[in-house]
């Protein structure tokens, strides 16, 4: 059939999620049922067709800008679409023409794609060495051939990259922290293997914890209040402002309905008392450590470990590629506030993968640069 004849038009939820149900590697965020976790973002399902055949979907987040009633249109790792068959060059500028004509100002894309990984060990030994500033002086363990190529459709279709230099910013982080499960030829790894990429140190609390009398339980919605308050006690720990109970218990209700078993609420606990807490979410073949929470209490018994090495085990069990721990900085400079992150993820076998980053493409410049200054003002 001729690509001449793609198209994109809404499409229902029921549509959407079904064509996900027949895609490996699919992000959570490109969920249709997403949009209902996300307070203050109006979801949008669309759909590129070939003809009459759907070959591509995407969540579309609306975010109304202050006043006017134009919007930013932002797409989390996506869109779903087999970019070797279909042309970026083809697919965007559709979606750019449909979203602007009605009402977007702004479209931002994060592909998602890794285009670049580097070994959990080889980063590990990288820190603290003067000829190696950031992951881009250190060698790649495999490159992305296609997802590098996409970065240069994006760009030649106008879209600007967002540099975040170091640090984070709004949005999905373009360095993220992976576990492989799976190997390079698409072979399920055991505990053991996954095991095997992880420092001494914490391979060792590992053993430690799964010999101890931790009690590792997957909780339900109403459990949720026991992730919370240990989410809250961390959050007081770490200087950082959490999200409501509402918040994660809303994730797990709908996730859940829409694809049961899609979060998972982990609790460990010794003798009656929470120590550790996480919430992982799985998606086609693709699994992420969301959230932890842990309790300052009991420290030797390990309880984070434990129940990241039944996060791993039940992935395995799922048949997922990866397990995603999150973002993580470029830096390789020891001193950088960040780094501390790396060295601990890299530590528990993470891997770390550049992604595409996220992509900005004005549809409307005025109300795009006016939109910019707005944030800009606002992070001061």
């Amino acid at each position: 059939m001729s690509h001449n004849e793609l198209r994109v038009r809404p499409i229902s939820s029921t549509e959407h999620s079904a064509f996900l149900a027949t895609a490996q590697g699919v992000s959570f965020l490109q969920r249709p049922e997403w949009a209902q976790v996300k307070a203050g973002w109006r979801g949008e399902s669309l759909g590129w067709f070939d003809g009459e055949t759907l070959v591509g979907v995407a969540l579309i987040l609306h975010r109304q800008a202050p006043v006017i009633k134009k919007t930013l249109a932002y797409i989390p790792d996506g869109p779903v679409i087999d970019f070797d068959s279909y042309d970026a060059r083809t697919v965007l500028p559709l979606l750019a023409s449909y979203l602007k004509n009605r009402g977007a100002f702004q479209l931002r894309v994060g592909p998602g794609l890794s285009v670049r990984t580097w070994g959990a060990a080889a980063v590990r030994k990288a820190f603290g060495k003067d000829e190696l500033a950031s992951l881009a002086d250190l060698e790649t363990a495999s490159v992305n051939e296609n997802a590098r190529k996409l970065n240069e459709a994006l760009s030649d279709l106008g879209f600007t990259k967002q540099d975040v230099g170091m640090d984070f910013a709004a949005g999905q982080p373009e360095y993220v922290a992976r576990v492989a499960l799976q190997d390079p030829a698409g072979n399920q790894l055991d505990t053991d293997q996954v095991m095997a990429s992880y420092s001494s140190t914490t391979r060792n609390e590992t053993r430690k914890s799964l010999k101890s009398e931790l009690l590792v339980e997957i909780g339900e919605t109403k459990d949720m209040a026991r992730f919370h308050a240990l989410y809250n006690h961390t959050a007081e720990r770490q200087e950082f402002t959490g999200r409501p109970l509402s918040y994660f218990e809303k994730m797990h209700t709908v996730l859940n309905l829409a694809v049961p078993g899609s979060c998972t609420l982990y609790v460990a606990s010794h003798e009656g008392v929470d120590l550790a807490s996480a919430i992982v979410l799985r998606s086609s073949n693709l699994a992420w450590y969301l959230y932890g929470a842990s309790s300052s209490e009991q420290r030797k018994l390990f309880a984070p470990k434990a129940i990241m090495h039944h996060m791993i085990t039940d992935s395995i069990e799922a048949g997922c590629k990866y397990l995603d721990q999150g973002g993580v900085s470029a830096t390789l400079d020891g001193d950088h506030h960040l780094s501390g992150l790396t060295k601990f993820k890299t530590n528990t076998g993470c891997d770390i993968v550049q992604t595409n980053g996220e992509w900005d493409l004005a549809l409307n410049k005025p109300l795009a640069w006016a939109f910019e200054k707005y944030m800009n003002w606002r992070a001061k």
